[in-house]
C-alpha cells in the first residue's frame, strides 16, 4: 500500500481555489432524481451496457484483477477503467465535471471530497444499496452531507503510533498510553540508542495540519460548529499546538528531518525510532531494511496516546461515487455494490494491502493474522471525519503553516491559533 500516491492527492487538493470549487455547482446535468434527492432501488438483475470508472493510480491498479469476478457474473457488462496520475486526477476529474463529460463511477478520498458532495455532481447513494452500519463510522460520515450519502468507502487508513519495540525493550518501556508518557517514552527509546525518538514529519503543510487538527479532537476541541463556523481559536488548539511543538522543544524530534522519503530509511537505521503514520509503512519496512523478517523482531504498533479527552484520530482512505451526468446509473451502483462486499475488500487487501473500510472484513484470517495491523484496527473504531467543507484543504495547509512557527519558536501556540482562526474566516466554508 503507498501512502506517495494518497499524499499526492491530497497534495494537489490543497491547492485548488476556492474560485473552482464553486464554478462546479451547478455544473451537472443529471436527472431530477439527483437534484430532488431521492433515488430508485437498485435490484439484483444483471448490469448491462457500459461503465467508465476513473481512479487514481495505486490502490486502483489491481481494481481490473479484483472485479473479474463480478465482470464474468454480468457478461453483458463492460466496465473501462481509466487510471490518472495522483497529481493530475482532481484537475481532470474537476475539468471533466465541468465540462459535462465525466466517468459513470469516479474515486475519490474521503478526507478530501467534500467539494464533490453535492446533488449537481454525484448522485446520492440509493437506499438499500449498501449498510451504512457495516462501515468505519466515520468514512461513513464522510460522505454525507445534510442526511444525504453521496459516496461509499472503499478501503481505509488512520495513523496509529509505529515504534521500534527492540529499542523499548531495551530501554524497559511500553507504549505511551497518554499525552504527558509521550516525550518520557521517546527519551527513553534515545537513551537505548536512537538518534531521536520521534521521526516527525516535518513538510509544514496539509498533512501537518490534519495532525494538529487530530491533536486538537484528542484535546476535546472542534473544528467546525454545529451552525457551520470555524472553532479554531480554542484552548483545545492551543493545546494541541503545544503537544505537537514538545517533541521539537524536547529534542526528542528536529524540525529539519527526516523528510517524508527519508522516514523509513531513518527508522530502519535507528535514526529514528518512531513514527505517526498510517498502516502502509508495514508492509514496506523490510524493504527498506533490505531483509525478510526484519519488521517482525523489530517493530510494534500502538493507539495513539490519549489527550485530555482520548486517543480519536482522522479516517482517510477511498470511496466511490457516481456522477450526477452518468448514463448507466444502475450498472455503477451495482458496481460499488459488488466493490463494498466484505469478500471484495479482503480480495482488494490481498492484492493491494488496503485494508478494508467494511469492519467486518477484518476478521479474515489474512487481516487478522497480522498482529501489526491491531493497532489500525483499534484507532479506525475511534476516528472522526475532517470537515465537510470545500475550504477544509486550504485550512489544513495554514494550519501546518503555523504549527512549524510553533514548533521553532518562532510564535506562540495562542497567536498560531488566532492566525488559523482568522484565515479560515476570511475563507468562509464554501460549499459544502
Amino acid at each position: 500500500m503507498s501512502n506517495l500516491s494518497r499524499r499526492g492527492a491530497l497534495r494537489l487538493t490543497a491547492g485548488i481555489a476556492l474560485s473552482c470549487t464553486l464554478s462546479l455547482a451547478g455544473c451537472g446535468r443529471g436527472d431530477d432524481t439527483a437534484a430532488t434527492g431521492t433515488a430508485k432501488p437498485i435490484d439484483e438483475s444483471p448490469a448491462t451496457g457500459t461503465v467508465n470508472v476513473w481512479a487514481a493510480q495505486g490502490d486502483a491498479d489491481v481494481l481490473e484483477k479484483v472485479i473479474e469476478p463480478f465482470k464474468a457474473a454480468n457478461p453483458d457488462l463492460t466496465v473501462k477503467l481509466t487510471l490518472i496520475p495522483n497529481a493530475e486526477y482532481y484537475t481532470k476529474l474537476q475539468s471533466a465535471i465541468a465540462a459535462g463529460n465525466g466517468p459513470d463511477v469516479a474515486q475519490f478520498f474521503p478526507e478530501s471530497q467534500a467539494q464533490f458532495l453535492d446533488s449537481s455532481i454525484l448522485q446520492r447513494v440509493p437506499d438499500g444499496l449498501v449498510e451504512p452500519g457495516a462501515f468505519f463510522k466515520s468514512l461513513w460520515d464522510a460522505g454525507v452531507v445534510k442526511g444525504v450519502a453521496y459516496t461509499v468507502p472503499w478501503y481505509a487508513y488512520t495513523y496509529a503510533l509505529v515504534y521500534r519495540s527492540d529499542l523499548a525493550k531495551k530501554a524497559g518501556v511500553k507504549a505511551p498510553a497518554t499525552w504527558d508518557e509521550m516525550v518520557p517514552f521517546l527519551k527513553a527509546l534515545q537513551g537505548a540508542g536512537a538518534g531521536r525518538g520521534l521521526g516527525a514529519d516535518i513538510g509544514w503543510d496539509i498533512f501537518n495540519g490534519q495532525d494538529v487538527a487530530m491533536y486538537a479532537w484528542q484535546a476535546g476541541g472542534s473544528l467546525l460548529s454545529s451552525d457551520r463556523k470555524w472553532t479554531l481559536d480554542t484552548p483545545a488548539m492551543v493545546q494541541a499546538l503545544k503537544f505537537n511543538a514538545s517533541f521539537f522543544t524536547s529534542g526528542v524530534a528536529d524540525t529539519s528531518g527526516p523528510t517524508f522519503l527519508d522516514a523509513q530509511p531513518y527508522f530502519v537505521a535507528g535514526k529514528t525510532a518512531s513514527m505517526i503514520t498510517g498502516p502502509w509503512v508495514i508492509g514496506q519496512l523490510d524493504t527498506a531494511a533490505k531483509k525478510t523478517g526484519w519488521t517482525a523482531s523489530h517493530v510494534a504498533t500502538a493507539p495513539l496516546p490519549s489527550g485530555p479527552s482520548g486517543s480519536v484520530s482522522f479516517s482517510a482512505g477511498g470511496s466511490w461515487g457516481v456522477l450526477a451526468t452518468s448514463g448507466n446509473a444502475a450498472a455503477s451502483w451495482k458496481l460499488i455494490r459488488y466493490i463494498s462486499q466484505p469478500s471484495t475488500q479482503v480480495a482488494q487487501y490481498k492484492a493491494y494491502s488496503s485494508l478494508p473500510a467494511v469492519v467486518s472484513a477484518w476478521d479474515d484470517p489474512a487481516i487478522k493474522g497480522q498482529p501489526l495491523l491491531d493497532a489500525f484496527l483499534t484507532q479506525l473504531k475511534n476516528t472522526q471525519a475532517f470537515p465537510q467543507v470545500s475550504t477544509w484543504q486550504q485550512v489544513a495547509t495554514r494550519l501546518g503553516k503555523e504549527m512549524e512557527t510553533v514548533a521553532k519558536g518562532k510564535q506562540t501556540a495562542e497567536k498560531a491559533a488566532a492566525s488559523v482562526q482568522a484565515y479560515a474566516e476570511s475563507l468562509g466554508t464554501g460549499t459544502g
